[in-house]
């Protein structure tokens, strides 16, 4: 084989694989992670069936954490979409009575939809034996120069009244809480909305 004919099957050789390259699909990019709903902040709200004089407060501070709550005896061995962690913090300053009320929780589900969240929470530590309760609360990002709104799962609604005619708190159970029916009169919320994650 002569030097030129060489040349000309190696060229060839080479083109064929520029070819082959240029053909080959690009590596897949990694997939986006998906978005994450969350609600951060704090506010003082005016509770019409409480004395002026009291101080409300509420601090939400939750994140989306999906799929992260194994529930096994209930046959969610992957937890569920709405699964959350953070901490939400419950102030009720009453002067009348010389008392003020905290409880901290434990964040365990929150959904959103809009400018709306509902958050459920369970307490580990209050100075109003609520250990071990779950609360929910909902929170309204207010909109258009619009007040935050916040709602509570105690004090006016989530009431059993049984066939006797007796009256009992039933549970709250997780991301359950009432539309948000009081005014945020001091501070606010910021709400990160986002869709429930696909399963794993």
């Amino acid at each position: 084989m002569n030097r030129t004919r060489t040349l000309v099957l190696a060229g060839a050789a080479a083109a064929l694989v520029a070819t082959l390259i240029g053909a080959a699909p690009a590596p897949a990019a990694p997939a986006a992670a998906p978005k994450l709903a969350s609600v951060h902040g704090a506010g003082t709200v005016v509770f019409p069936y409480a004395p002026r004089e009291d101080d409300i407060r509420f601090t939400v501070d939750a994140e989306s954490a999906p799929w992260s709550r194994p529930l096994p005896s209930k046959g969610l061995e992957q937890g569920l979409p709405t699964d959350a962690r953070g901490r939400v913090t419950v102030y009720h300053h009453m002067p009348a009575g010389n008392f003020t009320a905290v409880a901290e929780a434990e964040v365990d589900c929150m959904v959103t939809g809009g400018r709306t969240a509902t958050v459920t929470a369970v307490v580990k530590t209050s100075n109003v034996g609520w250990e071990g309760k779950r609360i929910g609360i909902s929170v309204q990002d207010g909109e258009r120069g619009g007040p935050d709104r916040v709602g509570f799962s105690w004090g006016i609604v989530n009431v059993d009244v049984k066939p006797d005619g007796s009256v009992a708190e039933p549970v709250v159970g997780t991301c359950m809480a009432p539309a948000p029916f009081t005014e945020v009169t001091k501070g606010g919320f910021k709400v990160t909305p986002a869709p429930l994650a696909p399963r794993p």
